[in-house]
């Protein structure tokens, strides 16, 4: 049998890497990378990736495979990853796979939902549409889903209502096979997501953005050139640009960056209380 994969999650800065390397050395196992920023090489500093003497501990997957001007998605993520996984089992190690990038962590363990993508056209001619009129018509093709939808919020409306007419299936029974399927994986699905108290999680914050600041992360960005709009999406990328720039100060630059990184926090932790199959663990 092959060995299960396990997964470390939780905010940024709570200690995924070091409980990562620690459960590595337990389950003789290998560490593979599901954070999207740590995916680039060139971000390192920035992106907090594992060091160079944790990857000598033991062998880590997947840090800094794409180049900085190079795009990157969930799906992309999760046709890079799965490969990389099972040559892991095929070794009889222990796959541990652990970053705060819920999207790409979904991706990865269940999969996209079948639902239709956004159709440019269609959404177009419903926002030339009354909201009562898109709420009579999502209760003619779909009653059960209208009644679960919060019908004075047009966007929920209309997303419910382009699934129906794109699939030309019930939004409520396509939801629903989802959602039961999605329990399934899950319930066979192993890993802790660390929990640490607001004050001790905006502290080790505080910290690691000192310490990056300290440790080259403007040499870091300033050899930076073409980048994608994925690698500007990381936090103290543009921060420090304007640092380099000169339209901010350090302290300024250090706030934003504390403040920044405090709000993705916090939706992570909202995103991975929803993972009800990841247990939690108080550090």
């Amino acid at each position: 049998m092959l060995p299960e994969s396990f997964y470390i999650c939780g905010p940024t800065a709570s200690g995924k890497s070091a409980l990562a390397l620690e459960m590595a050395l337990k389950l003789d196992g290998e560490v593979v990378n599901a954070d999207a920023f740590q995916l680039y090489r060139g971000l390192e500093i920035i992106s907090a990736a594992p060091n160079s003497v944790e990857f000598k501990r033991v062998p880590h997957h997947l840090y800094g495979i794409l180049a900085p001007n190079e795009s990157a998605d969930a799906q992309l993520y999760a046709n890079l990853t799965k490969p990389v996984i099972a040559e892991i089992q095929s070794r009889g190690k222990t796959p541990i796979i652990t970053g705060g990038s819920g999207l790409y962590l979904k991706f990865l363990t269940h999969g996209a939902a079948p639902l239709p993508t956004a159709d440019a056209a269609l959404r177009a001619e419903m926002d030339g549409r009354s909201l009562e009129d898109l709420v009579a018509h999502l209760q003619q093709l779909d009653p059960l889903e209208a009644s679960r939808t919060a019908l004075k919020n047009r966007r929920f409306v209309s997303r419910s209502l382009e699934i129906c007419i794109l699939s030309g299936q019930k939004a409520s029974d396509m939801r629903d096979q989802w959602k039961s399927k999605t329990a399934e994986i899950s319930s066979k699905l192993r890993g802790y997501v660390i929990q640490r108290t607001r004050p001790d999680l905006h502290a080790r914050i505080a910290e690691r953005t000192r310490q990056m600041l300290d440790g080259g992360a403007l040499q870091e960005v300033l050899n930076l050139d073409a980048v994608s709009i994925n690698c500007q999406k990381a936090i103290g990328f543009r921060e420090i640009r304007s640092l380099l720039a000169g339209d901010i100060d350090r302290g300024t630059c250090e706030d934003l960056i504390n403040a920044a990184t405090r709000q993705y926090a916090k939706r992570q932790e909202t995103w991975f209380r929803r993972e009800k199959w990841l247990i939690p663990l108080r550090r």
